[in-house]
């Protein structure tokens, strides 16, 4: 069965499908083609901490045993000296003085790829969001440090009541779905609504382990403090930019998680970490392994992370909520399986955003565009937000 993988390049993220017998040779010309980084320029990142794929010498080995499996994300980057493809661009950069001045394109551009889709986005379904910088500063070269298969966006642009009428949603068909699944025991998994207000990532995390939706700011320092302490770690090649520079992005509220910052989280609260990604329903756990006896849960739908809590029955209140379970035993396989059950209800009524093939048009000029490449570009290029899914 082939692996369905998402690769985020210099110009955006795409999801490809490749075969495990495929020989890694084959697979780096697909990943070239894919992303416009040729196939002898390439280092390819993937795992939590993300860690550079291991390339056999004679290409001849298969993608199976480069230990790549399907849900996968990986982040392909050139190495130094490529004339790997840059992001295209019609003309030149717009002026710090054009910003000043209002316009959108200008102000778009000090913002990251995933920032600029999910603002088009949530224009486009009237969603209030904080007003763009007078003029940004241009982002670094360097590929954003979020990739995961939950992720690389932090984001979503509606609850999962109104994010995908029924009948509507990227990929088409589903309705609506549950916000609970009950346990034998009568208690129940149930998905806990965070604002979107950039910080979803952080305030879910603040729920699942202080039930408190507003712990962004102490995160984004306990995430900064951990990378300055271990820059060795936490280098330059793993985060996408250098260490100083990323504990000030990090720090900015306006900025984004993803599997970075769960994987140092983890490591800070001495717990397991799970996510469930309601697009392609995989799991992943971060800091499992390393001996921590307890474990909390978060649910993303490709735009946002909500929390996931275990409430005392169904429609109890929130002050009843239990967060933390036992990293392992009958208890934690009970609620892990109402979690998977819960995300596997998300994911037939369409609640996510496949942000490397969902179709957008633009509501000025009308364009179509195919995913977050294309979208970001016209926005780029264009300063134009009014985008519509169809």
């Amino acid at each position: 069965m082939a692996l369905n993988l998402r690769v985020r390049g210099p110009e955006g993220q795409v999801t490809l499908k490749v075969e495990p017998s495929a020989t890694a040779a084959e697979f780096r010309q697909l990943l070239a083609d894919k992303t416009g980084v040729p196939a002898d320029r390439q280092e390819v990142r993937g795992g939590f901490p993300p860690k550079p794929l291991q390339w056999p010498a004679d290409g001849g080995a298969t993608v199976a045993s480069l230990g790549v499996q399907s849900g996968d994300s990986l982040t392909v980057t050139a190495l130094p000296g490529s004339a790997a493809a840059a992001p295209g661009s019609n003309g030149a950069a717009p002026t710090a003085a054009a910003a000043s001045n209002g316009h959108p394109a200008a102000a778009l551009a000090g913002l990251s790829e995933d920032e600029q889709l999910a603002r088009a986005i949530a224009l486009s379904m009237g969603q209030a969001l904080p007003d763009l910088p007078a003029a940004a500063p241009p982002r670094a070269a360097a590929p954003p440090a979020v990739v995961a298969a939950a992720p690389t966006l932090q984001r979503r642009v509606a609850s999962p009541a109104r994010a995908h009428p029924a009948g509507t949603g990227t990929g088409g068909g589903g309705g609506a779905a549950p916000t609970s699944i009950r346990l034998p025991d009568g208690t129940a998994v149930t998905r806990r609504i965070i604002d979107s207000d950039n910080s979803c990532l952080f305030n879910a995390v603040g729920y699942v382990t202080q039930h408190s939706r507003k712990l962004a700011p102490q995160l984004r320092q306990v995430i900064a403090d951990a990378v300055l302490g271990d820059p060795f770690e936490w280098n330059e090649a793993v985060l996408g930019k250098e260490p100083a520079e990323y504990c000030r992005w990090i720090k900015d509220p306006s900025k984004w998680g993803g599997a970075i910052e769960l994987s140092i989280l983890s490591q800070h609260l001495k717990a397991e970490i799970a996510a469930f990604d309601i697009q392609t329903k995989r799991c992943d756990v971060y800091g499992q392994g390393a001996g921590y006896c307890e474990r909390v849960m978060l649910i993303y739908d490709g735009l946002h992370y909500d929390a996931l809590a275990v409430a005392a029955f169904h429609g109890a209140p929130e002050s009843q909520d239990v967060t933390r379970l036992p990293s392992s035993g009958p208890r934690c396989e009970a609620v892990m399986a109402g979690a998977a059950a819960l995300t596997e209800a998300a994911h037939k009524a369409r609640q996510f955003t496949d942000t490397a093939n969902f179709t957008l048009r633009c509501g000025v000029c009308q364009i179509g565009l195919k995913g977050e490449k294309e979208a970001v570009e016209h926005a780029k290029t264009s300063g134009h937000t009014n985008f519509s899914e169809y």
